[in-house]
């Protein structure tokens, strides 16, 4: 491989934008080309953006035959099983956008093809680069909160349903669960360490999304009730291994400001994650409360930070910056909660042997 890296893009969609501001940043990479399904549409991403020589394709497969070295595949939630497994079969890395599917077998093919081809897998959480996360998942794993037992995540929209095809199964795969809550369930086990999930009983609805009165305020010129068919809220226990008791929620409209922080007990301490990072412990026998001084970043650094890693794991054949090894579990708590809610009873998770992290 030579220093300058080679890269395609599948879906040319939003999100495909704030891939190319990032990978134009970055010194020794060539925007090859890209692939979108709707004529014409790839030509006019990479006139929008000024990306000069960019082959355009309606099909992902003639990008796939190019001289690349990597892809960066931003199709909607259905679309991105397919273009991952034929992108690792071509040779490519791949950094993928969350949700990295919408059923845990797709996961789980995702993840043993990258191992079985040694590419790169990178999942877009770049959640992960947050510096208030990062400073939790240094707090529990040093043991300041003793035996962590219980960990609550959950956040929403008082109205935030988006429009497009994020609001139809066919092309999403599932609602707010899938969309936003998977950044909620990622943190949760980012700062845990990724305890295996054994059980999910959940519960989904949709009842905002259905409405002919606030189907009309959703986030992109509003929605047709008759055809909004995923969730727009969510709640699930989910049972981890070590005895942890996981409580997860998340909406895309509620009549309500919050569903509440983050927060990790222990048996020495607890730990709030919400504007900022909060210590709850004893301090000479007596109750202490502590806010912790954490430097703040932007959103648009923690992008930086995911592109920009990506790029120097595929130059320097390094692992992938954020393994679909880990998020893998996460799938598998996504994947438990559409199937517990389906069947309206508790599931069990079951993750192949060889895919375990530990």
């Amino acid at each position: 491989m030579t220093n300058e890296i080679r890269i395609g893009i599948i879906g040319t969609g939003g999100i495909a934008g704030s891939h190319v501001r990032q990978l134009k940043s970055i010194p020794g990479i060539k925007i090859v080309g890209g692939a979108d399904i709707v004529p014409g549409k790839a030509a006019e991403f990479f006139q929008r953006y000024e990306v000069a020589d960019a082959k355009a394709f309606e099909d992902y497969r003639e990008l796939l035959a190019l001289d690349i070295d990597a892809v960066t595949i931003c199709t909607y939630n259905q679309q991105h099983y397919q273009p991952t497994i034929d992108s690792l079969k071509a040779g490519k890395h791949v950094l993928l956008e969350k949700p990295m599917s919408v059923t845990l077998n797709e996961s789980i093919d995702m993840v043993r093809l990258a191992k079985q081809t040694s590419k790169i897998l990178s999942i877009g959480f770049q959640s992960r680069y947050n510096p208030l996360l990062i400073k939790a998942r240094e707090l529990v794993q040093s043991g300041l909160l003793g035996q962590v037992y219980y960990v609550e995540t959950g956040g929403g929209r008082r109205r935030g349903i988006p429009g497009r095809t994020f609001v139809f199964k066919d092309k999403a795969g599932g609602g707010a669960v899938l969309d936003i809550g998977c950044y909620s369930i990622d943190t949760a086990m980012y700062v845990l360490n990724h305890p295996k999930p054994l059980t999910v009983s959940a519960c989904l609805s949709n009842h905002f999304g259905t409405s002919p009165i606030y189907s009309k305020r959703a986030a992109y010129g509003g929605v047709n009730p008759e055809k909004f068919d995923v969730d727009d809220f969510g709640a699930a226990m989910i049972r981890l291994e070590g005895g942890l008791c996981f409580m997860f929620k998340m909406a895309w409209a509620m009549h309500m400001d919050t569903l509440g922080p983050t927060m990790w007990l222990g048996t020495e301490a607890g730990l709030k994650f919400d504007e900022g990072l909060t210590l709850y412990h004893d301090q000479a026998e007596v109750e202490a409360q502590t806010q912790l001084a954490v430097p703040a970043t932007r959103r648009v650094e923690w992008w930086e930070h995911k592109v920009r890693d990506f790029v120097t794991a595929v130059r320097e054949n390094k692992e992938a910056p954020i393994p679909a090894t880990e998020v893998l579990y996460t799938q598998a708590i996504l994947d438990g909660i559409y199937r517990s809610a389906e069947l309206q009873q508790e599931v069990a998770v079951e993750i192949p042997e060889d895919l375990l992290l530990r």
